[in-house]
């Protein structure tokens, strides 16, 4: 039997995705690594892979943040870092899209929009579905299309998308994320 942590990935990190990933980890019965979130990410790969080894019990859920800087950002070197670790299993990734137009954009497997509802086209910051499917603008996205993650979930700015996924509403929509993702991975035998 693997000792391997079941982790899933978030590309956001500000003040709104900690309060929305903490509130879902605790309705789940997951774990938060809550020192993992910033604006741009301020803990190195090995400092993450460290807390996410002490977390109780699985899944954890785990922030990271380029604030917006083009390119491999601070948030996208400690994600890769984690993705790779030989302890570590990624179930998913929640990619979280971004007002960004540069050149940082991510195929998806799906993307739930602000309402709840699935969708093959990527969405943007505010949860609204876009023109084109299966791909989310980010700006911590970039090196995802180069990991092998079972299954990567595009969703609006967690924690905002005009209140609709405000943790006093119980972040419904990252729950609804985080929730696919442990369905699709079979954790916990399918059951939540």
């Amino acid at each position: 039997m693997s000792n391997r942590r079941q982790v899933i990935l978030i590309t956001d990190g500000d003040d709104y995705a900690r309060r929305a990933v903490e509130c879902v980890a605790k309705e789940i019965g997951g774990r938060c690594i809550s020192m993992s979130h910033g604006n741009p990410t301020v803990l190195t790969g090995p400092e993450i892979v460290q807390l996410i080894k002490k977390a109780p019990y699985d899944p954890v859920l785990v922030m990271f943040d380029d604030s917006g800087l083009v390119g491999e950002g601070a948030g996208e070197k400690a994600l890769r870092y984690v993705a790779h670790h030989e302890d570590i299993k990624v179930l998913g990734v929640i990619a979280v899209a971004a007002k960004t137009r540069q050149a940082e954009w991510t195929k998806v497997n799906v993307c739930i929009d602000r309402d709840g509802e699935l969708t093959p086209y990527g969405v943007d910051k505010h949860g609204i579905p876009e023109l084109e499917m299966g791909r989310l603008n980010g700006d911590t996205v970039y090196c995802l299309d180069e990991l092998k993650i079972p299954l990567i979930v595009g969703v609006g700015d967690i924690g905002k998308m005009a209140r609709h996924d405000h943790y006093e509403n119980g972040s419904p929509i990252t729950k609804k994320a985080v929730e696919l993702i442990l369905e699709r991975s079979d954790f916990n035998g399918g059951k939540i």
